[in-house]
Parts: C-alpha cells; sequence; structure tokens
C-alpha cells in the first residue's frame, strides 16, 4: 500500500491541487449538510457511471456523466466561479504557470523551473 499524498488546498480555498493541477474546491457557503448531500450524489453519479461502463451501456453512462456534472455544479466546482472578487477561474491549470507558483513551489519544496 502507498502512502497517500495530502491534498494542498491554495490559501484562498479556491482550489485543491491534484498532481500539480489547480481543481476548483466546492463553494465554501455551502451548509455540512447540504455538501454531504452533494457529496453522496456525486459519488453515487460516479459509481454509476462506472457501473454503466462494467455493462457496456451507452445510454445509461450519458445519464451517469449527467448526474455527475449537476452535482459538481451544485457543488460549485463547475459552472459560474462561486466568489464574487472578479479573479479568473483558474480551474485545471498548472499551479506553477498561475499566481499560486510561488506558494505551491513553497508549498511543495519543488525548485523553480522544475
Amino acid at each position: 500500500m502507498t502512502a497517500k499524498t495530502p491534498t494542498l488546498t491554495t490559501p484562498d480555498g479556491r482550489y485543491i491541487v491534484v498532481r500539480g493541477r489547480l481543481w476548483r474546491a466546492a463553494n465554501p457557503t455551502l451548509t455540512e449538510p447540504e455538501r454531504k448531500l452533494l457529496v453522496t450524489e456525486l459519488m453515487d453519479a460516479r459509481r454509476a457511471v462506472a457501473a454503466a461502463r462494467r455493462a457496456s451501456d451507452r445510454a445509461a453512462e450519458v445519464v451517469a456523466h449527467a448526474a455527475v456534472d449537476k452535482a459538481k455544479h451544485a457543488l460549485g466546482e463547475r459552472g459560474p466561479v462561486w466568489w464574487t472578487d472578479g479573479a479568473p477561474d483558474l480551474n485545471r491549470h498548472m499551479a506553477q504557470t498561475t499566481p499560486y507558483a510561488e506558494w505551491y513551489r513553497q508549498a511543495t519544496g519543488e525548485a523553480e523551473g522544475a
């Protein structure tokens, strides 16, 4: 079993970093019960995608992907950004090529240009 790398979250809480890439975090204004429900819906939808693929059921897979998308929008991970200061959405950008580059280098101990 391999050790799991801890998830980094940008200082402003807008993104998590996975393998050096920024992924939009859930909207922090969601209540804990709302967030839990939406995460449950998201995980159910992801399991439905996997089941549809195993069954080679393309129609069910399309429906399941739509459910994933709906949950991610509700969580604030897709669609319009949940912050209000006008900052751009850097979702899916490599952290080292964004304004978070210096923070990322310090957080990971990576040398500049690595």
